[in-house]
């Protein structure tokens, strides 16, 4: 079986847009995921890069996290043992990779990966929704109830301005950013 392999648009400018206006609190998560539709789940549960339990404790996705500094293997150990992961990472000599199921039922056109100043890499996207949203509109106010973020911090050896994002069979996102090379 043949896996199509499709390349995404990495967004590098260096204005930020005022966006993820609002903290995804621990209290509000558990309320919002208490009454969750099966696409919300699989955003948000166990094992997704996008839930706000990755990392064994409560972290608000929008928030950048510093995940070149952890091995999966040991972060994510328990979800392994589970089978419930759907992210991986790992360095190379050359790059850092990063591997995730992307939420949905395939055909993730809306998926964005945008580098803020090249520090964060932001990886997010909108499901369809009841009500129509104008483009980044709905990443201000209750985000989480239109879509999903993870903001991770780059390496200080990222070189930014080559990162690759491809989604291959309509559900799984790989992100390559290269090092810069060292002498």
């Amino acid at each position: 079986m043949a896996s199509s392999k499709k390349l995404v648009d990495v967004q590098t400018d260096e204005q930020t847009p005022h966006k993820w206006c609002i903290s995804l609190g621990e209290d509000v998560f558990k309320r919002f995921f208490s009454q969750a539709s099966p696409l919300v789940i699989k955003a948000f549960g166990d094992g997704s890069l996008f839930s706000p339990m990755l990392f064994g404790k409560f972290f608000d996705p929008s928030d950048a996290f510093p995940l070149w500094e952890f091995e999966s293997d040991i972060l994510l150990s328990y979800l392994r043992s589970t089978g419930q992961s759907t992210v991986d990472w790992s360095q190379t000599d050359e790059a850092y990779i990063l591997k995730a199921e992307i939420p949905g039922s395939g055909k993730n056109d809306n998926i964005e990966v945008h580098v803020d100043n090249g520090k964060v890499v932001e990886i997010s996207g909108q499901w369809k929704h009841q009500r129509e949203t104008k483009a980044n509109e709905w990443k201000c106010g209750n985000w989480w109830e239109y879509g999903y973020v993870r903001r991770l911090e780059m390496p200080e050896d990222a070189d930014w301005k080559h990162i690759e994002a491809y989604i291959y069979s309509d559900i799984f996102l790989e992100i390559k950013i290269p090092k810069f090379n060292v002498a």
